[in-house]
């Protein structure tokens, strides 16, 4: 075997969905590589095609045409050794309501054939899960952290995550964050589906941008965040009117805020300098932009509908 080849590779992968009155092209085409040791973010709305994608990775639906490979084996011929390889979280967690998260998390361990049950115990205590609670009475987030730590308490080479934090708050975030970290340092690979930017922002070393069933780029994190615009506030000690920066190359988007103005900025500081020299600068503020933001910047319309480019990144 060879440990060089990619975790996951997918070959003009494809999925259409037949009915009585239409097809839908679910997936269209898809040729992805993922690397070991790579937390890789995919990126998309709602409907993109990252679902269809995680099931056909795992075999649970099949490809209308193409193929996929993991750890250099097809996924569909070898699919029950490989899913020993995988910890797998889905979309909806749909489990034995009636048991409780420790019985779960037991019963499970058993069909794989053991776990650390030191390691679940740090997971569970990390991830403030009370365990002896019944499925069916925790709420979305505390299911999502039950899903966590069923998917990664093998210790798997390849984790498959579809929309992880959902549900989660902003401290099990950063936890789930350190879990992934954690991971990828210990040698595994992560493919994490998500539609929220600043999650893969925080941890993903590449993104692929998914929509319509077509990936449309895959980059870097480290690339698409050195871009040329940032985000600039100037507090002014006297009221000025955003239109008086009409004109100043590189400034857009500009906005009156309480203490002066917030406006966008590319290239040089310069023609921006000079046209508030006559002005008290009490102080200039300097903010990168958010994934979200060159997203929408480089991928915006795309020769989408302005619609459907709003809702990229913004909806659940």
């Amino acid at each position: 075997m060879n440990h060089n080849a990619p975790v996951i590779q997918t070959e003009n992968l494809s999925k259409v969905y037949q009915s009585r009155k239409a097809s839908v092209r679910a997936l269209d085409r898809l040729n992805l590589s993922v690397q070991p040791g790579e937390i890789f973010g995919y990126l998309g709305p709602n409907g993109a095609g990252k679902t269809t994608t995680i099931r056909l990775l795992l075999d649970l639906i099949r490809p209308t045409e193409g193929r996929a490979r993991l750890f250099g084996q097809d996924a569909q011929a070898s699919s029950v050794e490989l899913h020993k390889r995988i910890g797998f979280l889905p979309g909806e967690l749909n489990l034995w309501k009636n048991l409780t998260g420790v019985q779960i998390i037991d019963t499970i361990g058993r069909i794989r054939g053991g776990v650390n049950k030191t390691y679940v115990h740090q997971l569970t205590e990390r991830l403030g899960l009370d365990t002896s609670v019944r499925f069916r009475s925790y709420s979305s987030g505390n299911k999502r952290k039950l899903g966590i730590v069923i998917a990664l308490m093998n210790q798997p080479d390849l984790l498959i995550l579809d929309e992880p934090s959902s549900g989660l708050d902003p401290l099990m975030q950063q936890t789930f964050n350190e879990l992934m970290l954690e991971a990828q340092k210990e040698g595994r690979t992560v493919f994490l589906s998500s539609h929220i930017l600043s999650e893969v922002q925080a941890i993903c070393d590449r993104v692929g941008i998914l929509r319509g069933g077509q990936l449309k780029a895959v980059e870097r994190v480290s690339d698409i965040t050195h871009t040329d615009f940032r985000w600039v506030t100037l507090r002014l000690r006297e009221k000025v009117a955003p239109a008086q920066l009409a004109g100043v190359q590189g400034v857009s988007d500009v906005s009156q805020t309480d203490e002066g103005l917030r406006l966008r900025l590319s290239g040089d500081f310069d023609p921006l300098l000079r046209r508030i020299s006559d002005f008290y600068v009490q102080d200039i503020n300097v903010q990168e932009p958010s994934l979200e933001e060159i997203f929408l910047t480089f991928y915006g319309n795309n020769g989408q509908p302005e619609d459907e480019t709003a809702r990229i990144g913004m909806t659940a």
